[in-house]
């Protein structure tokens, strides 16, 4: 990955109005790194922050992305790409391609690709023969297509060997909250906080993210879990 610690990355989010992709794009922002805020609808309104440029880029569009992260007149080069696309309804076949694309265009600039993924694909705590995704514990009949798209994305993730990343795998429960700044890090199995729930706000989460990119670690499947008081009820 091609890094500028001095004066801050210039990190792509693809998917940057998303819940979490939105997010991510606030906090590297509000640490001083420059953000290229890709998405098919990019936000009308002003970010408010100068290191955010929004640009209107199709995931699926592989000519466009490679545009997007190789630089222009306009904007640097990406040093790094956040991938944080979700469908609703799911769309596996979505989601795959999307990756897909992502990881041969940022492979081919030499570009390293964190991939916000699903809980789906850790292992169960207690259990690590049984994924998450298979767990219904953890996944109601309602959202296993959910979990079996994130299963497949980071099937896709593993197939790709050419690609530099790192697939980030959310605790059981995301949504939205406060930033504390406060979590605790692990790799393929499902983590529990203090009262034996998994669960991070989407804040916190984005301050995962940029720590990552900001101190890669070698492992390429990792999971947090909020670490702290203001648990959900």
């Amino acid at each position: 990955m091609r890094t500028t610690t001095d004066h801050g990355m210039t990190i792509a989010v693809v998917g940057a109005t998303g819940m979490v992709g939105s997010r991510v794009t606030d906090e590297a922002g509000a640490r001083g790194h420059r953000v290229l805020a890709l998405s098919r609808k990019p936000a009308d309104t002003p970010t408010g922050n100068s290191n955010v440029t929004p640009l209107a880029v199709d995931t699926t569009d592989a000519d466009a992305l490679r545009e997007a992260l190789a630089g222009s007149a306009s904007h640097r080069a990406a040093d790094a790409v956040v991938l944080a696309v979700r469908t609703v309804p799911v769309d596996e076949r979505f989601l795959v391609g999307a990756t897909r694309t992502v990881l041969d265009t940022a492979a081919r600039l030499g570009i390293r690709v964190l991939v916000v993924g699903g809980a789906g694909a850790l292992r169960s705590p207690g259990d690590r023969d049984l994924l998450v995704a298979d767990n219904p514990a953890y996944v109601p009949p309602d959202i296993k297509a959910v979990a079996a798209a994130g299963v497949a994305q980071l099937r896709t993730c593993r197939s790709h060997t050419d690609a530099d990343h790192v697939y980030l795998s959310p605790p059981a429960l995301l949504e939205p909250g406060i930033r504390t700044g406060r979590y605790r890090r692990g790799t393929d199995t499902l983590l529990l906080d203090a009262d034996d729930r998994s669960w991070i706000s989407a804040e916190d989460l984005a301050v995962a993210v940029i720590d990552e990119l900001e101190t890669p670690g070698a492992d390429p499947l990792i999971t947090v879990v909020h670490d702290g008081q203001h648990s959900p009820a």
